[in-house]
């Protein structure tokens, strides 16, 4: 039997619980080994709930019980989660987690004292809840120089876009609908901003070439800005509107970013709607992989989870390699990264648009009927410092957001 110690009753830490009550015999046949939870860590206390007889308030009781041999570390923060985790592994235990904001800041550090203690620190659960990219990227995508890695990585704010897009309606409308049907906090700062997003490509571009990717070097920027009118020019082109974490290797440069993107039907990221997440990873031998699934909520993130327990209880004296180093990862300047960029601007076609071209150059126009005073157009391909420039040169520029490929 493999005793296990749960720090953090939330929504994860009920759904780990859940999980391993559920599917108990399945995930014992997948362990090789029976897996018990023998303490669940948390402040509050839970009258009538099984978990009563089970439940420790103090870390020490779990980090001195020589039987605990996995942590599932699911409180979320930095804060004790890193002291916790930390001296768990230094003290031989082999720590599962779903804490993204821990895996960005520390993930070296962590892995690397794994690695000395002949135990794991994995982390699927931290990138795309329920969705398996972590493993793939570190044991799968090993043949390949990745190129590019492309991900819808935030439900909460792909939730917001989707209803926008479909329905028509304006940002603070459909984020109050989120907040009520629980899919947003009451300050919804860390998705809406993308600030959740960053942090997640961060892990993601870390792995794939193997140094630390600080996300606080990532530019990021955030859906707030957007607004049902470019919703109604995205759709008159058979575009849609993503927030898109993005990675890309160019000429031996790798640019990182968190952005408002303009797809086409063609992306195959388009159909990727509501909560759901989806990542497209780009290798230059095996071309696109795509994942998708339920990239939030309690039991697809739980099962995650559990998913590394059993990979820890299997390989439970042999640490598994993650490519990961403290070695700095530094980032292309995004100013000097090339798209095209989709623009509104105050003013008619017959009006502005010489104006418009001696700025940017050749243009594809977008008008809309409803809209007299105003019109849209893209781009060519051009570089964001070259579009800085040229938009100096504009007056009247409502938005712009850049188009993916």
């Amino acid at each position: 039997m493999i005793n296990i110690a749960v720090l953090g009753y939330g929504t994860v830490g009920s759904g780990v619980v859940e999980v391993i009550k559920t599917n108990q015999d399945i995930v014992n046949k997948k362990a090789g080994e029976d897996i018990n939870i023998k303490y669940v860590l948390d402040l509050r206390e839970f009258p009538g709930d099984p978990v009563m007889d089970i439940l420790v308030h103090d870390y020490d009781v779990i980090l001195n019980d020589p039987e605990v041999e996995i942590v599932a570390e699911v409180m979320g923060g930095v804060n004790p989660a890193y002291q916790f985790v930390k001296a768990a592994l230094e003290k031989g235990k082999s720590v599962c987690t779903s804490n993204k904001e821990l895996v960005a800041k520390h993930g070296p550090e962590l892995i690397e004292i794994a690695k000395k203690n002949n135990r794991n620190f994995f982390f699927e659960a931290s990138v795309g809840g329920g969705i398996p990219i972590i493993r793939p990227l570190i044991q799968c995508i090993t043949a390949d120089d990745v190129t590019h890695i492309t991900g819808i990585l935030n439900g909460t704010t792909n939730y917001i876009l989707t209803k926008m897009c479909k329905e028509g309606l304006d940002f603070d409308t459909v984020l109050k609908e989120a907040q009520d049907l629980g899919y947003a906090e009451r300050n919804p700062s860390a998705d809406v901003d993308g600030f959740d997003a960053c942090r997640k490509i961060a892990i993601l571009t870390s792995l794939a070439y193997g140094k630390h990717v600080d996300f606080e070097d990532i530019y990021t920027e955030g859906i707030t800005k957007i607004t049902d009118t470019d919703f109604k020019y995205a759709n008159s082109i058979g575009c849609s509107v993503k927030l898109f974490g993005e990675a890309t290797k160019v000429d031996g440069n790798i640019y990182a970013s968190v952005a408002p993107v303009m797809i086409s039907g063609d992306n195959p990221l388009f159909s990727v709607n509501g909560v759901f997440n989806g990542i497209l990873v780009n290798g230059n031998v095996l071309g696109d992989v795509m994942f998708y699934g339920s990239g939030a909520g309690k039991l697809p993130t739980a099962s995650a989870v559990v998913s590394d327990i059993v990979d820890a209880v299997k390989n439970l004296n042999t640490n598994i390699a993650i490519e990961w180093t403290d070695e700095k990862l530094e980032l292309a300047d995004y100013k000097t990264s090339e798209k095209k960029f989709f623009v509104r601007v105050n003013g008619t076609v017959a009006d502005k648009l010489s104006e418009v071209e001696s700025a940017f150059g050749k243009v594809e126009v977008i008008t809309l009927d409803e809209l007299k005073d105003e019109f849209a157009f893209i781009t060519e391909v051009m570089s964001e410092n070259k579009y800085e420039e040229a938009a100096a040169k504009v007056d009247g520029i409502v938005t712009r957001i850049r188009m993916g490929n």
